[in-house]
């Protein structure tokens, strides 16, 4: 996350029956494509609070929908729930749609906000570092050494709950990030991306661009206990200390579904 300011008028963009419709349409598929889980979501707490996830899917990220399928049919649609997202999200024809169903810019400031009105966020501290990680790296936490999640949450007084999610990586073969490419063509100046990912799927084996079919991959989410961070680590909590605290339990919790895991893919 970036700087402390906000966008209030795109936190008010979230529009509970226009997502309301979008889940018609993505619950079935997230269910029957996807054979999508989600586990834990009793866990929640009620009032705002900071869901840090893994993030996995390459163009093809599939966390977002996975989860809020589950979640606002589970609890229904009077709770915002908010995912922290990068810019380039928000350029072009699309950006009104996607703040509507409640992604909003990766700063602290609208994360702040967000929270406390009590409202949940989802972050991915890893980002597109995380996203597009290789496939034998799928079932590793990476957040890239990003710890601004953890000084969010402190500011905001709200719990952070961690998440993992597996299966997603899986939706095709993720061969590299494509660091170097991207360097060679200047995407960091132009749209501010360090990376160029290189896959290989069906039809169209390797590709650049999200031009292959996503393989129906079996994902499951589970949502962990929630962690009061002043309550473990007091009221100036060493930042590192409870990242790493976090990234542990994320860790032992995606051992143990890849564990779970028969084969790639069929889960």
């Amino acid at each position: 996350m970036t700087d402390t300011n906000s966008d209030d008028a795109q936190l008010d963009k979230w529009d509970p029956a226009f997502v309301e419709r979008l889940m018609r349409v993505a619950r079935p598929f997230a269910r029957r494509w996807f054979r999508s889980e989600v586990r834990g979501l009793d866990l929640l707490p009620p009032g705002g609070a900071l869901l840090v996830s893994n993030h996995s899917g390459g163009y093809l990220p599939m966390d977002v929908p996975v989860f809020a399928a589950h979640f606002y049919e589970t609890f229904g649609y009077h709770r915002p729930l908010y995912t922290l997202s990068h810019d380039l999200l928000f350029r072009g024809p699309t950006a009104e749609v996607v703040e509507r169903m409640g992604f909003i810019r990766a700063s602290r400031g609208n994360a702040a906000k967000a929270l406390r009105s009590g409202g949940l966020i989802i972050v991915f501290p890893g980002g597109d570092y995380d996203v597009y990680r290789p496939i034998t790296a799928r079932n590793v936490i990476d957040f890239n050494g990003r710890t601004g999640y953890v000084k969010s949450a402190v500011e905001a007084g709200v719990p952070i709950v961690p998440m993992v999610s597996i299966g997603g990586q899986e939706n095709q073969l993720y061969l590299s990030r494509g660091t170097w490419l991207a360097k060679r063509l200047g995407l960091k100046r132009l749209f501010r991306a360090e990376l160029f990912p290189i896959s290989f799927g069906i039809p169209f084996g390797v590709a650049v661009l999200p031009v292959n079919l996503p393989l129906p991959t079996k994902i499951v989410t589970r949502v962990l206990e929630p962690i009061d961070i002043a309550a473990e680590f007091g009221q100036e909590p060493d930042i590192a200390a409870v990242d790493a605290h976090i990234r542990d339990i994320m860790q032992k919790a995606l051992d143990e579904l890849a564990a779970e895991r028969r084969f790639p893919v069929l889960g």
